[in-house]
């Protein structure tokens, strides 16, 4: 899935921001390396943390035009993706809004075991402060997302929708090393994350408690 970058015959000139070697030279054209492994610092309320990146959304009129401006700079669409952007639950803003994104680490929540359920990963992320986001925050930020580090894998905190098939999926951005790539994996609520894996949420609580209690997983 993350080999497939799904070459559609757009022109070579505005395909050139998703590919691995474009990826690279936005990286060093924003002097951006790979993420430095940092230690993982117990979150004990989302006001900690700091805004991640700033989005937009609101800026195509339905899924099509979503689907084609991302093919059109060579973002790969993986096929469970690909599925979720084209339910009808998958909905997109009316209008145009800034939002804020912050990223975090199953760990940082307080995991101290190697995998967690994503509904634990969920409830501990909530209790904290943050709040999922919509679908659309993946595909918009894959698009305002090009120098992505290679090996970087955000998982966008969301409530998963249903394939065809009736399977739960949430969606990823990522760089797996051979191109910018939106791809989808087991929503279910018993799916086991590592709790290296990071994800994306809102925070949109203006007031959280300093400091939430503490609870071990």
């Amino acid at each position: 899935m993350l080999l497939c970058t799904c070459s559609l015959g757009f022109p070579s000139e505005a395909r050139a921001q998703c590919t691995a070697r474009d990826g690279l030279q936005n990286q060093l054209r924003l002097k951006k390396t790979a993420s430095p492994i940092m230690p993982q610092v117990l979150v004990r309320s989302a006001v900690d943390i700091p805004v991640w990146k700033k989005i937009t959304v609101g800026r195509f009129s339905d899924s099509f035009a979503l689907r084609n401006a991302l093919y059109a700079v060579g973002c790969g669409v993986g096929g469970s993706a690909g599925e979720i952007l084209a339910r009808p639950a998958f909905t997109l803003s009316a209008t145009k809004a800034d939002l804020e994104l912050f990223t975090v680490s199953a760990a940082e929540l307080g995991f101290q075991t190697e995998t967690a359920s994503l509904g634990q990963i969920y409830a501990r992320a909530q209790q904290l402060g943050f709040g999922l986001a919509a679908a659309e925050i993946a595909p918009h930020l894959r698009l305002q997302y090009l120098d992505q580090p290679i090996g970087e894998f955000l998982i966008i905190g969301m409530e998963p929708i249903n394939t065809w098939e009736g399977e739960p999926v949430i969606l990823t951005v990522a760089n797996g090393g051979a191109g910018l790539i939106l791809i989808g994996q087991d929503g279910r609520a018993d799916a086991e994350i590592s709790v290296a894996s990071r994800f994306v949420f809102l925070r949109p609580y203006k007031d959280v408690p300093a400091e939430a209690a503490l609870v071990h997983p």
